[in-house]
Parts: structure tokens; C-alpha cells; sequence
């Protein structure tokens, strides 16, 4: 991944802290109702969960909500949370697309740079077709993971691929990418390739990635996937994203 072509969008996340990501491309999906998943946080649009730092990063911080204001706020969820989407702002097909992320850390946590195809409200999940540019979850510190999903293979039984780096994620900022082209898609940490799928991977199954899809960037708590929080998880904890970039891919 030595070259990356012309650069054709970029997020940068520069300006003062506590502003909101940038309205013209992201938007706040809310909601308590598990995603899904299962999962155990609330998603708000408060700058407590998700705002600039003032240092050229976005901070989507999970918190943890006393009962009282869980229960007035937060459909008793006991944990709060962000989930930004560009979906009707911004979108992308094929090219180089990567983000620089610090991760968050600790058991039960699981944040995602990943994206969901722009057909969704029509196709529905998993017709759309998903791409998980980066998995990570707090039980597995070193580890990052790479999906697609689609019908009959999803969830659980979703094309994955996964990098042991050694280190925990949470130490530092890595660059997680996608370099994606008709008819393969290839996961990256830093410069290192760990994952590729082609048509020939889904042995039959929809090959779904061809048309447009857009960005989601998210730190979920337990759910299906991942395991609850325990004594040892403290809170709040924040992923920090110094920036997203599309490139056009041409090596």
C-alpha cells in the first residue's frame, strides 16, 4: 500500500473543542434499542458522546449513566454511547479508504470504522452489503478484524479476516484501511495486508459490493458479538479518529 492515488475526500476533525463532527457529512443515529446486537449502550447526539477535542481529532467517548438518569434519558440503558453515519451526506465506491484511530480499551468495548451500502432503506440488512474496515474488541487488545456481510453470509458467519499487532491497539493511533476494487476488496493495518475477499470467496453467494455504500464510525458496548463489561472495564473511554481519507485507489 505504498501509493495511494489522488485523494479525492478527506475528514480532518480540526476545530475547537467540544464542536460537533462536521453536520455537512455526518449525522447522529440514536437510539437504545440494542442495534441488532444486543448491544448495551445508549446512542445520543450530546457533545459528551461524540465532539472534536480541539487537537484535530473526533472523540466518541462511551460513558457510563447513573440509574436515575439512565432511566429518565436513556430507555435504561446503562451506558452511553455515539454512532455517526454520512448515509444522504456522503458516500463512496471503490478507491483506498482509511482512517487514523487511537482505540478505545477495556472488556466489553467494541469499536467499528466500517460501511453500509446507501440501498439500505430498499435492500434492508444484509441485502445492502457491509464492509468492517476495523473491528476491535476489548477482550482482544492486539487484534483487529475485517468483514463482509451479505446474504447468507452474515453475522456471525460473515467472510472475516483478522492481524495480531503485537501491542494492544489502545497504546497508539494505527491507519486502518480498505483498498477496494471490483471484485476484491483488501484490509489493511499500517501498510500490512491481512485479508482479501473476492467473488470467488462467497462460493455462490451475492457479491454485493459494486455499488455505492457510505461511512459509519461507532463504539458499541457488549452485545451478541463482544461480552459485557465487567469490574475490570473502566469508564468513560474514547476513541479518538485523526482523520478519514478516500483516496482514488490507483496504485
Amino acid at each position: 500500500m505504498a501509493t495511494h492515488g489522488a485523494l479525492t475526500w478527506a475528514e480532518e476533525f480540526d476545530g475547537p473543542a467540544g464542536a460537533p463532527p462536521d453536520p455537512r457529512t455526518w449525522w447522529h443515529e440514536t437510539g437504545g434499542h440494542g442495534w441488532g446486537n444486543a448491544e448495551l449502550q445508549y446512542y445520543t447526539d450530546e457533545p459528551s458522546n461524540a465532539a472534536l477535542d480541539g487537537a484535530g481529532h473526533l472523540a466518541i467517548t462511551v460513558r457510563r449513566a447513573s440509574p436515575e438518569l439512565a432511566a429518565a434519558r436513556y430507555d435504561d440503558r446503562r451506558y452511553t454511547s455515539a454512532r455517526l453515519a454520512s448515509k444522504d451526506l456522503k458516500s463512496v465506491r471503490y478507491g483506498l479508504i482509511e482512517a487514523s484511530i487511537k482505540l478505545p480499551g477495556g472488556r466489553g468495548i467494541w469499536p467499528a470504522f466500517w460501511l453500509l451500502g446507501t440501498d439500505i432503506d430498499q435492500a434492508g440488512w444484509p441485502g445492502c452489503g457491509e464492509i468492517d474496515v476495523m473491528e476491535n474488541f476489548g477482550t482482544s487488545p492486539a487484534m483487529v478484524y475485517g468483514n463482509v456481510h451479505g446474504p447468507g453470509y452474515a453475522g456471525a458467519h460473515g467472510i472475516s479476516g483478522a492481524l495480531d499487532a503485537g501491542v494492544p491497539l489502545a497504546d497508539d493511533f494505527h491507519v486502518y484501511a480498505v483498498r477496494w476494487e471490483p471484485g476484491r476488496i483488501r484490509w489493511y493495518l499500517d501498510e500490512t495486508c491481512y485479508h482479501t475477499v473476492t467473488p470467488a470467496d462467497l462460493r455462490g453467494r451475492p457479491w454485493l459490493f459494486d455499488h455505492d455504500f457510505y461511512l459509519l464510525l461507532n463504539v458499541a458496548v457488549g452485545g451478541t458479538a463482544s461480552v459485557p463489561p465487567d469490574r475490570s472495564t473502566t469508564f468513560p473511554q474514547t476513541m479518538l479518529v485523526d482523520y478519514v481519507r478516500v483516496y482514488d485507489g490507483q496504485p
